[in-house]
């Protein structure tokens, strides 16, 4: 258990015991927060517990706090005192911090995970886009964020599946069978009139240019109707395998791709009639409505067209539905903020069909403005078009990229500056994190070179000579790393294990440039080194939760 976990059930239990002998009010508490004072001599750990509670005790928060402190039993600690209006501060044992870093050191490259959780299985739905085109800087951020989620939810004990849904039916692939045609037309000198809806990007000329290097006129002959249904099988075959390497390029995998075509007509049909039968869909002007007013949406939606074409929602309504059959208690989707006004009425169908709407859980992404030179980047200069994830790749690295993309609340607005990102220095978050990391690796390589001892097994090392407030700081840090995985699974918060990577990036170049490893005792060295293992660990996992890379060299 970690120290804080210790100490909260310490406080709480000393609070009960104060309220059972009558020495302040019972009645419910508020939770137990912890901060670490600026200097030690106000301790290790300080709470302002007893001001949180003052109000609904209806008593003086320093009597609260002196009640506490007097009836407080935990092994860890050696001292507590009240302080100020009412806080408690927290000294630990001599030996507390040398039994944690012993801990850590000995869990290797697996501290920071949790025990496997008796829960159903959780889905993480995300990017979802299009295989119309390539993929944009909005779909990298949605990247970015949903497989961080899915590696946190999985380092938190959560069983996690990951999954794409292929938007491959509906008026975007019929336009993508268009535009394709009209291109391969123009490159026989035809005239054309390009479809309105169409794709203009030059990924379009690309993919009729590949048709006509490989099967040259062959096609000319058909109609535009026989030529756009063979066309849409080559493109979306072409645009799906783009997709996923680009994916894969930025470190995305996903253990379920699902076709939206495999949900026409059947799945759609069957989740209809469902609607139908609990009296939740209707007919009007000869259109088929769900009745989502019943469950707070401001007015009712059109599931099926009054010519019989079903809508993206009724899709979507059989895809839920069929998320849920396949087991699945708990769905996140990750979804752009345009999507704002959609949630409502999926929710809707899935209460009308059941199921806890509460089990759907949609986080919505903010938009990414991209800056160069101070200056908003709105267009590719390649394409002419939106700035493709490629693109972004290509000019500042996978590592940057998913570390920007990373490091704010995905509810939030972000602003990437490709410049920042792109420098090699401690002024870029990234760089300054992946430095830390391999500026211990070329510790090591010289301990090696010096013949000092490399440290073994934790039972052998002597972690109480680490007494260094710089070494106390890394090793409090680090013992904290596990509740900082927990704590972003709960509130899906990737950007709080990208700052906390950038916290124990900072504590160790505080610690290098304070503490030798060479020319000191050799005893000491090993703890020293032993730290040091433990801190490029947790780094080279924080970074693999983000989907970065923990180099040994720079």
């Amino acid at each position: 258990m970690d120290i804080k976990d210790l100490l909260a059930s310490a406080i709480l239990a000393a609070a009960q015991e104060a309220a059972a002998a009558g020495a302040i009010p019972g009645g419910e508490l508020s939770p137990v927060e912890f901060t670490e004072p600026p200097s030690k001599e106000f301790g290790d750990f300080s709470t302002n517990f007893a001001m949180q509670n003052a109000k609904a005790l209806h008593m003086n928060p320093r009597i609260i706090a002196r009640e506490i402190v007097n009836r407080l039993r935990c092994e860890k600690v050696d001292r507590a005192e009240v302080a100020g209006a009412g806080f408690i501060n927290f000294f630990l044992k001599d030996d507390f911090l040398a039994d944690t870093a012993a801990k850590i050191y000995a869990a290797g490259d697996k501290w920071g995970n949790l025990p496997p959780k008796d829960e159903p299985p959780v889905m993480i739905e995300y990017v979802s886009a299009n295989p119309t085109g390539p993929l944009h800087v909005g779909h990298g951020r949605g990247a970015a964020v949903g497989s961080a989620l899915v590696n946190i939810f999985r380092a938190a004990g959560y069983d996690t599946k990951s999954e794409f849904y292929i938007n491959d039916a509906g008026n975007q692939m019929a336009n993508l069978a268009r535009s394709v045609n009209a291109r391969y037309l123009e490159l026989f000198g035809r005239d054309v009139v390009f479809p309105e809806d169409g794709y203009h990007g030059e990924d379009i000329i690309a993919t009729a240019q590949r048709i006509k290097d490989k099967d040259g006129d062959k096609y000319l002959s058909l109609t535009d109707e026989e030529r756009q249904k063979i066309f849409l099988d080559l493109a979306y075959t072409e645009k799906l395998a783009a997709l996923k390497e680009d994916l894969a390029a930025f470190r995305v995998t996903f253990d379920v791709w699902f076709s939206e075509r495999t949900l026409h007509d059947e799945a759609i049909d069957s989740a209809i009639a469902d609607l139908k039968k609990v009296g939740k869909a209707y007919e009007e002007n000869g259109a088929l409505w769900l009745k989502s007013t019943d469950y707070g949406d401001d007015k009712d939606r059109v599931i099926v067209r009054d010519n019989g074409v079903g809508t993206y929602l009724a899709a979507d309504i059989a895809y839920h539905k069929n998320k849920f059959e396949r087991g699945f208690k708990h769905l996140i989707n990750i979804w752009g903020a345009d999507h704002h006004g959609y949630i409502c009425r999926v929710k809707a169908a899935m209460s009308a069909l059941g199921y806890d709407p509460e089990a759907l859980e949609i986080m919505l992404l903010q938009m990414v403005s991209l800056y160069r030179d101070g200056e908003p980047v709105k267009m590719s200069k390649r394409t002419g078009q939106s700035v493709t994830l490629n693109e972004l790749m290509e000019e500042v690295g996978v590592d940057a990229a998913r570390y920007f993309f990373l490091m704010r609340s995905p509810d939030s607005q972000l602003d990437f500056d490709i410049d920042l990102a792109k420098k090699q220095g401690n002024e870029n978050p990234v760089y300054y994190i992946q430095y830390a990391h391999a500026r211990i690796k070329s510790v090591f390589k010289s301990a090696a070179e010096a013949g000092l001892k490399q440290p073994g097994a934790a039972e052998e090392i002597n972690f109480n000579l680490l007494q260094d407030e710089s070494e106390e700081d890394i090793i409090k840090l680090l013992s904290a790393y596990p509740d900082e995985v927990e704590r972003a699974a709960k509130y899906r918060a990737p950007q709080a294990i990208a700052r906390y990577a950038h916290d124990l990036a900072s504590l160790f170049h505080g610690f290098y440039a304070r503490c030798r490893v060479l020319g000191v005792e050799e005893e000491l060295a090993v703890a020293r080194l032993a730290l040091l293992a433990a801190t490029a660990n947790t780094l080279e996992h924080a970074l693999g939760l983000l989907g970065v890379a923990a180099p040994d060299k720079m």
